[in-house]
């Protein structure tokens, strides 16, 4: 199966270190990652940036339009009530495909603010014993298409918290 998942990091910096330790994983067969990006907002600035891993050809172009409507959509349309819901109700018809529901693209706006920073990762085959093993950055998991029994697994593996399931201001 295929699964989206998005990790928060309290530290502008943290997701460029997961997606490098990400990266290593693939090389070393434990999970293969389609697509992933990073989103970082370092404290002083107006918006993010985003940075696309370009990991799959085959696939990457789709995923790099994908992110680049997210992040746009998401962080830099103005937050002024009924525009910022119409924008989010627009890219969920877009990501409801893949799993994004509008509910994760809230808690995405949200939750990734000025001084913190994501790793938004698409990936199949996770060996998730062994990538936890690598990737424990004191994450938390925001949105992802995975099961609650999934979800858990996930969790206990790479010692982070869920705020997946939270409130979009929780």
């Amino acid at each position: 199966m295929t699964s989206f998942t998005v990790w928060k990091f309290d530290d502008p910096d943290r997701a460029t270190e997961a997606a490098h330790a990400l990266e290593r994983a693939a090389a070393d067969g434990v999970v293969k990652v389609l697509d992933h990006a990073v989103v970082r907002w370092p404290i002083g600035t107006d918006h993010p940036t985003t940075s696309h891993g370009h990991d799959e050809t085959k696939h990457g172009a789709g995923w790099g339009a994908l992110w680049g409507l997210l992040v746009g959509t998401l962080f830099f349309v103005p937050v002024v009530g009924g525009v910022a819901g119409a924008a989010i109700g627009a890219i969920s018809k877009a990501t409801q495909d893949a799993g994004i529901t509008r509910e994760q693209l809230e808690t995405i706006r949200t939750q990734i603010t000025e001084g913190t920073s994501a790793l938004f990762a698409v990936t199949e085959n996770a060996d998730l014993d062994r990538l936890g093993e690598r990737i424990k950055m004191g994450g938390a998991l925001i949105a992802t298409n995975l099961t609650d029994a999934e979800r858990a697994v996930l969790i206990e593996t790479f010692g982070g918290k869920d705020v997946s399931h939270s409130s979009p201001t929780g």
